[in-house]
């Protein structure tokens, strides 16, 4: 394995084991430990094999840690993200989650998935979850950020202030970038994890030269053969 690549995975789940934004280090945790529960969710299961999931009546059983919303948050993303829909994120939020919360466990599930996945490819076993730390949640909301171009609020780069800290690799930066704008810092911690996974901003408009041991066809070739299974349509 690359040192860059075993690196990030330290920091991401030292990451994961901190305050957030709108979470504790130990509801962070939590997200964690049902984000893998989630995908022997017999409910989940159920609804993957509908023709719509609006068919299939039912709840997630969780493990406990976290409340309804969240459950179903993490469980229907986590198992059946090509059918998610802008009610259906509204239905979450009515439920008592916030805006931030949302984003924040977002940004999660697609950290931990990408490790777990990573792990699973070379045959490893996934790695325990961290031990949660201590200390509050820092509550940032960017005064920038409007619901727009999106179902959640975003920052667009000519809106992102100095307090937001770093967010983009420059004011051009596609919506892929944008979508967890609402949380700063876990955008910085997913990117920082993603980034060394595929290449740095800088790198992304560069197709006539790679930094990785394979060409820039051969990872696009193959990133595109692994969103289609993901149901990934961006």
């Amino acid at each position: 394995m690359r040192e860059d690549l075993a690196l990030a995975h330290e920091r991401a789940w030292a990451a994961i084991a901190a305050p957030g934004t709108w979470l504790s280090g130990e509801r962070r945790v939590a997200v964690a430990a049902e984000i893998r529960h989630a995908h022997g969710c017999e409910h989940c299961a159920r609804i993957q094999a509908a023709l719509s999931p609006q068919a299939v009546q039912g709840e997630h059983v969780g493990l406990g840690a976290l409340g309804a919303p969240e459950v179903e948050l993490i469980h229907r993303v986590v198992c059946d993200p090509g059918r998610l829909s802008e009610p259906w994120s509204r239905s979450v939020l009515a439920r008592g989650l916030s805006e931030g919360e949302y984003v924040e466990i977002v940004g999660l599930v697609a950290m931990v998935m990408m490790m777990d996945r990573f792990a699973q490819a070379l045959g490893l076993p996934e790695r325990a979850l961290p031990a949660p730390q201590g200390g509050a949640p820092t509550r940032y909301r960017p005064a920038g950020a409007k619901k727009q171009a999106a179902w959640l609020p975003l920052v667009e780069p000519e809106d992102a202030l100095e307090a937001d800290g770093p967010m983009y690799p420059s004011p051009k930066a596609g919506y892929i970038y944008r979508g967890l704008s609402l949380v700063p810092q876990s955008l910085r911690d997913y990117w920082a994890l993603a980034n060394t996974h595929y290449l740095p901003g800088q790198f992304v408009y560069q197709f006539d030269k790679s930094i990785r041991a394979i060409s820039r066809p051969q990872m696009e070739i193959m990133a595109a053969r692994v969103s289609a299974l993901h149901q990934c349509v961006y």
